[in-house]
């Protein structure tokens, strides 16, 4: 068990000689499991050490599997912005729409940490834009909830987006944005079309849940 932790924990600090070493002295350690169920590929993808990504993924390790939650190498790298090896995985045909336990998909982790770049290159390789979490949360409610004012610039440029998209709760992006008081980000729904009269399970509008200020404001960019 121990030459087990160690190799993740050196699969994980990208430590590429040592899990070259390990696993050419045994293959099976390859597609072994810890005690998350990950395997070497969840840790190395996390690292970004895209060598060692390469060398385990042409010793033909499994691209999608699943750990404990259900999460695979892609959603952990999308979710720490490790560009370079989303890239690699994706010329791998990782499923770029894999969701884990709570339905959550690599682009809606891009989009939450404001990751724009690795939320263009999901999104420029078939990534559902549109994608809904078990709460019915998309890519665009976690940005524009976070304030991620670039990446809903990005999503915003793509025309399959659903703006008015509602959660479980009835809520759209624009909702999400007033009640956390991104003023740019609901300004900018604003301007490309969201809907100010939706009203979620609450009876509520998006601006019903602005403060005073930034609910003055949407109204004037309506009225322009």
């Amino acid at each position: 068990m121990s030459t087990q932790i160690n190799i993740y924990e050196a699969a994980h600090k990208g430590d590429y000689n040592t899990v070259v070493e390990r696993v050419t002295e045994d293959n099976t350690l390859l597609t072994q499991p810890d005690n998350n169920k990950r395997i070497l590929l969840h840790w190395a993808a996390l690292s970004g050490n895209v060598e060692l990504v390469k060398f385990l993924i042409e010793l033909h390790s499994p691209i999608d599997p699943l750990d404990d939650t259900e999460t695979t190498p892609l959603i952990l790298s999308a979710s720490a912005g490790k560009l370079n090896i989303v890239d690699i995985l994706i010329k791998n045909n990782t499923n770029v729409n894999h969701k884990n336990e709570h339905g959550h998909s690599s682009l809606q982790y891009a989009c939450s940490k404001g990751w724009v770049e690795v939320a263009k290159i999901l999104l420029d390789n078939k990534a559902d834009i549109n994608i809904a979490d078990l709460r019915g949360a998309t890519p665009l409610h976690r940005a524009a909830s976070k304030g991620n004012l670039e990446v809903v610039k990005l999503l915003l440029e793509y025309n399959t987006l659903q703006i008015d998209y509602r959660d479980y709760y009835g809520n759209s992006a624009l909702h999400l944005a007033c009640e956390e008081d991104r003023a740019d980000e609901a300004k900018l729904l604003v301007q490309k079309g969201a809907d100010i009269n939706l009203t979620n399970k609450e009876k509520q509008t998006p601006l019903q849940l602005c403060t005073r200020q930034l609910a003055a404001a949407l109204l004037a960019l309506i009225k322009q």
